[in-house]
This record gives structure tokens, C-alpha cells and sequence, in this order.
């Protein structure tokens, strides 16, 4: 008779429960030997801390990294990030090419974004470049879009005092660090209304780098429609997406809770920009998606009993150019819709279709690849490994050619490599 796995979680909620219930794998307790923990990233910092002395077996498999927030956490992010392009530009990877301003050419998919009051005099330096500029601030560690406000005058903020201790801001007395990040006041709009996307992203493995991108993601609409006047920098039914902020507005409809399915704007900018832009449009996020893990692959504590299931927030301007905002280590599991809890509940099935392969005990020694039939609505989005033993190398070489010409040089069509340099 085959042994049946043994999990436990913390996290309570039914489209996680009743996938593992489901299978008839057996619930135990923290204290008791178990095979598969999903736990929150309170509880994983605990089990990987030093002063516990925990040692997880070759049977046992986690939902996260040690230090996901190198990836989680914005400010590390967008600091990882400009380290990645740094390096790709002392190697002289044509990846790295910037344009007559200065500007990354393929790799400028993060809004500006500083950590105050460490970056106070950058952040003045970059106000004043564009004085007109809009920028989003919110403490550090704060998520669902609490403490968030809107800045478009230097004055709203008093300079930090010499020490760095003294956060005093207009609108807030706290005293603690921010991240303010220039906002995206160009965003391309669906009805009048701003949105933008949470897509999901499985990471088996960060070395060698294997990812995976769900294709049942989705849009969330603000309930008003969508005005960068002065006036309105106050009101967050306006600016920010977050359904835990949009579901008190007035006009919140909680039928299909201002949510689209991916699958919906893909339809939706096929019949207004054309099945050609819209590819694009993919192709980029996937690249960004991409290059953001890429950026983060050298610094994971990669653990073979761990994998990582993200929530990327992506934002769309006008223009059609895909912005990273941020990346989620625990995307919310708590269903705001009858659509919205389908999708998530096969989002965990088919996660744990990938990381437990056949619901056998996991087995960290050996690195089992699950059939393509059991990745559901997942597709490989990279396998560093299969990408090597092909020679992929070699062949982005000559795809980078293309796309940017014999001497780096942008193209007239595409200031990105298309799909197939990542695939």
C-alpha cells in the first residue's frame, strides 16, 4: 500500500484545504512529522532560522525560499535589479543597451523607485528632473495599500534631518521607512477606469532557474473612473486596485468584483490594437517576469525543499508598455467571487500537481519532472537547464542580431527581443 503524504499548513483557507483533502493525503500537526508544510512567511522565517537549528529531510517540501523578500521586499527588488543590468553592462551584454537618454532599452521595466530617508536626496534629484511627476509613497513592510498616499510637490515632504530618524511628512507623523516610486500617471484604461494585472508565477527551482506562468490570472479595475487632476491625488477609489480597498467603494460590484480574466483583456486588446500589438504586449510581461527572476536567481538561498508560487502585479500604460509594480511572496488565497475562487483553487491544484508530481512522498534527492499533462493551466516559461543542454546561449546570440542589429542597436519595430529569446 503507498504511503500517503503528510501536510500541514497555517494558512486557512478553503481552496488550500480542500485540495489537500482531496487528494487523501493525512493533516498533522507542526509537531509531528509531515511531508509538505504551506505556510505563511512569518512561519518560514522561524523554521530557516539559525537559532532553531531545523533541518528539513529529503521527504519534506515548503511553499517559500528563505529569502524571497530578495525579490519580495520592493526596495530589494528594484535594488537587485539595478545590480543585474549593472552587471550585463560591464559585460557588455547587448541587453544592457541603453538609448540617447540614458535610458535602458530592454531592460527598463521598474518605475524609479527610492527608500526614504536613506535615498531623500536622490528622490529630490529625480523630483526635480520632472517637476510635474507624480510619485506613490507607502512604509515599508505595509501591503492592501495601507498608509498609501500620492506626492506631486516637493513641499509635501519635509527634509529628513541629518540622522535619518526623523521621517516627519505632512501627511504622516510615523517614523519609519518608506518606498516612494514615481507613479505611472499614463495608465492605459479599460472603460475610463485604471487596472492592473496579477498574474502568477510557480518557481520550482532559482539554479538552475525553472519557472512557470499561470495563464489564469486577472485584472482589477478601480470602481472610479480614472483623472490624474490634483484634485483627485486623495481619492484611492481613483488610483489604487487593491479589491481590499476598491470593495468599500460605492460603485463596487460584487458579482464579478471589478475583476476581467486575463483571457478577457487579451480579447479586448485584439479587437482594439490588434492580435500582433497584443502579442507583444505578452511577450513583454513574460520578458519582464523573467528578467526580474534572472536578477534575484544569485542571491535565493536556493533550497531543494522549497518552491515559490508569486503573485507579479503588472500595470499597463498607455503606450502599451508593461510596468513591473511589485512582487507578492503570499498572493491572497481569499476569493472575492465565485469566478474568483475557481480559478484559485485550481491555481493550488495545479501547483501541487507540479511540486508533489503523482502526490507521491516528495523526494528531494531526486529531481522529478512532472508530465506535461499535470501542469495544467501552468506553462514552462524557462528551464535554465534545458536552455543550456540546447544551446540556447548560442542561439540568443544570433537572435540578439536580429532584434537589436550588429551593433546593439534598437530596431524601428520593437525596442525588446521578442518571445523567442527568452523562451
Amino acid at each position: 500500500m503507498a504511503v500517503k503524504v503528510k501536510w500541514v499548513t497555517d494558512i486557512h483557507k478553503s481552496v488550500l484545504w480542500n485540495n489537500l483533502e482531496k487528494r487523501g493525503w493525512i493533516e498533522v500537526s507542526e509537531n509531528e512529522d509531515w511531508n509538505f508544510y504551506w505556510m505563511n512567511i512569518q512561519t518560514i522565517r522561524s523554521t530557516f532560522g539559525a537559532e532553531n537549528g531545523i533541518r528539513l529531510s529529503d521527504n519534506q517540501k515548503v511553499n517559500h525560499f528563505p529569502n524571497h523578500y530578495e525579490l519580495t521586499r520592493k526596495d530589494l527588488m528594484v535594488k537587485n535589479i539595478k545590480r543585474y543590468r549593472k552587471e550585463l553592462e560591464k559585460e557588455g551584454n547587448p541587453l544592457a543597451e541603453k538609448d540617447e537618454k540614458g535610458r535602458y532599452i530592454s531592460l527598463d521595466f521598474v518605475p524609479v523607485t527610492l527608500l526614504l530617508p536613506a535615498d531623500y536626496n536622490m528622490f529630490v534629484e529625480e523630483f526635480r528632473k520632472y517637476p510635474s511627476s507624480t510619485w506613490i509613497m507607502k512604509p515599508c513592510g505595509k501591503a492592501q495599500g495601507r498608509g498609501i498616499f500620492l506626492i506631486n510637490k516637493l513641499s509635501q515632504i519635509k527634509k529628513w534631518s541629518r540622522d535619518g530618524k526623523n521621517a516627519n511628512f505632512v501627511a504622516s507623523t510615523t517614523k519609519e521607512s518608506y518606498i516612494i516610486s514615481l507613479y505611472i500617471d499614463n495608465p492605459l484604461l479599460i472603460g475610463g477606469k485604471k487596472f492592473d494585472l496579477r498574474l502568477y508565477v510557480l518557481v520550482t527551482s532559482f539554479r538552475p532557474l525553472k519557472c512557470y506562468m499561470y495563464k489564469l490570472g486577472f485584472c482589477r479595475f478601480c470602481t472610479v473612473k480614472y483623472t490624474a487632476s490634483t484634485s483627485e491625488l486623495d481619492n484611492i477609489f481613483v488610483h489604487l486596485t487593491n479589491v481590499a480597498i476598491q470593495k468599500h467603494g460605492d460603485d463596487y460590484n460584487p458579482i464579478h468584483g471589478e475583476k476581467w480574466t486575463v483571457a478577457n483583456l487579451r480579447l479586448y486588446l485584439e479587437s482594439t490594437r490588434g492580435q500582433r500589438v497584443t502579442d507583444k504586449v505578452f511577450d513583454e510581461i513574460s520578458w519582464i517576469i523573467l528578467q526580474s527572476l534572472k536578477a534575484v536567481a544569485p542571491l535565493i538561498n536556493n533550497d531543494k525543499h522549497c518552491f515559490e508560487c508569486y503573485g507579479y502585479d503588472i500595470i499597463i500604460d498607455d503606450k502599451l508598455k508593461p510596468w513591473l509594480i511589485e512582487v507578492n511572496a503570499s498572493p491572497s488565497l481569499s476569493s472575492s467571487t465565485a469566478n474568483d475562487r475557481v480559478m484559485k483553487y485550481n491555481l493550488i491544484n495545479d501547483t501541487l500537481n507540479i511540486v508533489v508530481p503523482f502526490g507521491e512522498i516528495p523526494d528531494c534527492k531526486c529531481n522529478r519532472n512532472p508530465p506535461k499533462e499535470a501542469f495544467g493551466n501552468y506553462e514552462l516559461l524557462y528551464d535554465e537547464e534545458l536552455a543550456m543542454n540546447e544551446g540556447a546561449d548560442r542561439d540568443l546570440k544570433k537572435r540578439l542580431g536580429q532584434f537589436f542589429g550588429s551593433k546593439g542597436g534598437r530596431t524601428k519595430d520593437s525596442g525588446r527581443p521578442t518571445a523567442t529569446t527568452w523562451k
